[in-house]
């Protein structure tokens, strides 16, 4: 089945609750099975999109019951999507923002503990030159933990060197402290909670030192101390234990140091990991509900797209019509056969109660008339046309053998870098020679697309359905009002402008990043909610939904850019910084280019 991808042509609005109504401008056989129902058929047939004509609407129609064939008018006003799902940052992300909220209480704390602890000094008695240092220590402590707080209101003052710097100096002052109280005294337990703290941190190099320092500065304090190497100015001494007790008490008070440093860090180590599984659950969970809205824009257009017809068994031209392989708003395609050459043929017909539509009429020849123009192996093949008086016009296909892209898509998911390469150079040689020929497809998406057998066992990529193209240099046949399929059309498509082959390009984009992610890059409840992504947002990092390097984010950041003058020039040079991007060898100004258009509209959140 297709999905939002597929909704027809003209906004495709569907007819109940967006289901689109696909039909061929070529017809094919396909392969791959569906998650539909059964129609009855042991083989299936592509079924790429007729176009119909737009009805406009007005904007503030209700979305849900937009009518199939809907078109929003120029400059119409789109209101913002509602939220339907959560936004989900990276374990990263998280950690380091735990970190800095953590580091934040944790100087505020040690502020008043700081000055209440150096308080009672003057008091307390002891060695004078100990307890000096240490209450200067203590002010010292206190006025950087005030400062560096303060600093730590903006994120980006939040660096390895300013906390590293202010956990030295923290550990510095409770040194002073352990020599002031006594190194075998009570005052030795704040390194474990100062340890345990630090082991929480992102930095596992400043996390480490600081352990290895605490460990080090203890173990030679204590272990002169306990050798007689120097008198004890402790408050509280161990004089009067011998050296094998000393000793103990140090590899005793060594072994909570790391036993509370390594459960610090195992502790870090299982909150990413639950902030990872959960982050893959949240993208899970908005890939899929992506996904279903792509499908459920299908459903109901596959499922009434095949059946017999008003003319199956009739005789058009030198054709038998057999079953009805596409329905849409402007006609229908047969499965057919030529009477004298017996060659199987897609005999597109107009509708007979649009034949007093003038417009209409003229989209239906200028369809053939387009695709006539493009002779190349990518763009599906015409092979007869009705006269011009004709009662009832047709266009006779070449019959397809294959599979389009979005039965693939939706049969694996994803598309392999080399198979989308392939696709993407084929389709690109379709494109670049519509542009050639002043022609804008102005529908490209993956039930367009489509990969046909040929003899022998080779494959290529065609291009179907012109239904909606239009010369550069001509007049819409569509009174000014948006054609196209949302989740595919390029913004100035979407906002009603005019289109170039740069909207060609910007779907064939799309479509990459729908079949490397395996997501839609812009899905909705509505037309409006679609519409507003397109215009408005970037899709979320392709590297964050699948594995993929930063080159084809940029190549990708490149392809879909708002604005159509930062986008690929052909679809070739789109090929080319692809199949670089996919061996590392992307170009520094592609990468300076897509930064620049990442730092004016960011990819957005899941």
């Amino acid at each position: 089945m297709s999905g939002a991808d597929d909704d027809p042509t003209r906004v495709d609005a569907p007819r109940t609750r967006g289901a689109a109504a696909d039909d061929a401008e070529t017809v094919v056989e396909r392969k791959g099975r569906s998650s539909a129902p059964s129609l009855g058929a042991t083989r299936r047939e592509a079924l790429p999109d007729l176009a119909g004509e737009a009805t406009p609407i007005t904007a503030d129609t209700d979305d849900d019951s937009l009518p199939r064939s809907a078109s929003i008018p120029r400059r119409s006003v789109l209101p913002p999507p509602s939220t339907t799902g959560g936004s989900a940052a990276t374990a990263t992300n998280a950690m380091q923002q735990q970190d800095l909220e953590r580091m934040r209480s944790f100087l505020r704390t040690s502020v008043p503990v700081c000055l209440v602890v150096a308080a009672p000094l003057p008091w307390l008695g002891g060695e004078f030159v100990a307890a000096a240092v240490f209450g200067l220590a203590m002010v010292l402590c206190a006025t950087a933990a005030f400062i560096v707080e303060r600093q730590l209101r903006d994120p980006a003052a939040y660096t390895p060197v300013r906390i590293m710097s202010i956990g030295y100096l923290l550990t510095a002052g409770a040194y002073c402290g352990i020599a002031y109280c006594g190194v075998f005294s009570p005052a030795a337990g704040v390194i474990p909670f100062g340890l345990f703290f630090f082991g929480l941190s992102w930095s596992f190099r400043g996390t480490f030192a600081i352990y290895l320092t605490c460990s080090i500065v203890y173990a030679v304090l204590a272990g002169v101390i306990a050798l007689d190497l120097m008198s004890d100015p402790g408050l509280v001494d161990a004089n009067h234990l011998p050296l094998a007790n000393r000793l103990a008490l140090i590899g005793l008070a060594e072994t909570v140091f790391f036993a509370t440093y390594v459960v610090a860090r195992f502790s870090r180590r299982a909150t990413v990991d639950a902030i990872d599984k959960h982050d893959a659950a949240v993208r899970a969970l908005a890939t899929r509900e992506a996904l279903l809205h792509e499908a459920r824009f299908d459903l109901e257009g596959a499922l009434r797209a095949r059946g017999l017809g008003r003319f199956t068994d009739e005789v058009v031209g030198g054709y038998r019509l057999g079953t009805v392989l596409g329905r849409g708003g402007m006609g229908e395609v047969y499965d057919a056969v030529h009477l004298d050459s017996e060659e199987p043929a897609a005999v597109k017909l107009l509708q007979p109660q649009l034949l007093s539509d003038e417009d209409t009429v003229k989209r239906f020849w200028r369809e053939f008339h387009l695709a006539a123009k493009l002779h190349v192996p990518n763009v599906v093949r015409v092979l007869e046309t009705s006269d011009p008086g004709a009662a009832i016009p047709y266009i006779a296909m070449e019959r397809l053998h294959g599979q389009d892209l979005a039965d693939y898509l939706r049969a694996h998911g994803r598309m392999k870098m080399v198979d989308m390469l392939r696709c993407v150079r084929d389709v690109g040689v379709g494109l670049d020679a519509a542009r050639d020929a002043s022609i804008v497809h102005r529908d490209i998406k993956p039930r367009n697309l489509f990969r046909a057998e040929l003899p022998g066992g080779a494959t290529v990529w065609k291009i179907l359905d012109f239904g909606v193209s239009k010369l550069i240099t001509e007049a819409t046949q569509t009174k000014q009002n948006m054609v196209g399929t949302p989740t595919y059309m390029a913004p100035e498509q979407a906002s009603g402008g005019d289109v170039t082959h740069l909207s060609d390009l910007y779907a064939l984009g799309v479509i990459i990043y729908r079949a490397l992610t395996a997501r839609p890059a812009f899905s909705g409840d509505s037309i409006a909610q679609i519409l507003y992504q397109v215009i408005n947002r970037m899709p979320p990092r392709p590297g964050a939904l699948a594995k993929l390097s930063a080159d084809i984010d940029a190549v990708l950041a490149i392809a879909i850019a708002k604005q159509p003058q930062d986008r690929f020039e052909s679809a070739r040079e789109l090929a080319d910084a692809l199949d670089a991007a996919h061996r590392s060898r992307l170009s520094a100004p592609l990468r300076k280019r897509a930064a620049r258009i990442l730092a004016q509209r960011p990819w957005s959140k899941l």
